[in-house]
């Protein structure tokens, strides 16, 4: 019985989380895009500097090796990063050799396409989707051990758990929703990449439901490791694109949305907490 209880609590708050921030994301905000990419930064880096680390750095786990972890998580995520536009690149260099075979372009139609700014070269490559979904994927992960626990002490905890996790989780995914959808114009396929690392929440569950003492000691750790994929994300990906020649009016919008982003997490992370 509590092992069901578990499963349903975790997919509810893993993919439960996901669909609701989809609904607000591609629903009630999708006409602000730029804004969105401003808030999700601020989501990001307030889940990671005032939800995950602190609570990482609350447990026993020495400071050292947590800074060591998070050093060696930003490292990793900059070389999956490269990994991605090495793969992303490697398949457009090879499409466009295959096109220029079949197609019989001239150089001066190449002259021509790359003089009006729309070069293959010139085409960016959006990065940061396999670091948020990895990040993504361990931080669920980790809530579905906190989840699992809960329930093991207390099926009314349990509930009460999963609920907190649910409403924690949703300015978080709808951060990184709109860092697949700003690579992609495909909303289903980003809804399904994230609805896919929230239902990780559940494998957490289970193996917080078998392995739950032996787990514990590394819970800080996979806290530490969500969190450099989301400092990643926000300040080499994010960030980086807000980073325009701008009016005085548009980037006091900016940086109103960046932090009304933080708010958003710093507020739903509270609420959950105090419940």
């Amino acid at each position: 019985m509590t092992l069901i209880a578990i499963v349903m609590g975790t997919l509810a708050a893993g993919i439960g989380s996901v669909w609701l921030a989809a609904l607000l994301s591609f629903g009630v905000l999708a006409r602000y895009t730029q804004h969105m990419l401003s808030l999700a930064a601020g989501a990001l880096l307030a889940t990671a500097f005032m939800h995950l680390l602190p609570e990482a750095f609350e447990s026993q786990a020495g400071a050292d090796d947590l800074f060591m972890t998070l050093l060696i998580g930003l490292v990793f995520f900059f070389l999956l990063d490269k990994a991605e536009l090495w793969h992303h690149g490697h398949e457009h260099h090879h499409d466009s050799g295959s096109s220029g075979h079949h197609s019989g372009h001239d150089h001066s139609s190449h002259a021509d396409h790359d003089a009006n700014g729309h070069s293959h070269a010139a085409t960016p490559v959006k990065s940061g989707s396999w670091a948020v979904l990895t990040g993504d994927s361990v931080h669920c992960f980790g809530d579905g051990i906190l989840i699992a626990s809960a329930f093991m002490a207390d099926v009314r905890l349990g509930v009460i758990a999963s609920l907190a996790v649910l409403a924690h989780e949703v300015p978080h995914h709808m951060g990184d929703l709109m860092v697949l959808r700003s690579g992609s114009s495909n909303k289903q396929m980003a809804l399904v990449k994230v609805s896919l690392a929230g239902a990780v929440t559940a494998l957490g569950g289970l193996a917080g439901f078998w392995l739950v003492e032996q787990l514990q000691d590394y819970l800080p750790y996979f806290l530490v490791v969500a969190s450099s994929s989301f400092v990643y994300v926000a300040l080499a990906d994010l960030i980086p694109q807000l980073q325009k020649r701008l009016t005085a009016r548009e980037t006091a919008t900016q940086v109103a949305w960046l932090f009304a982003g933080i708010a958003l997490v710093t507020v739903v992370s509270g609420l959950a907490h105090g419940h």
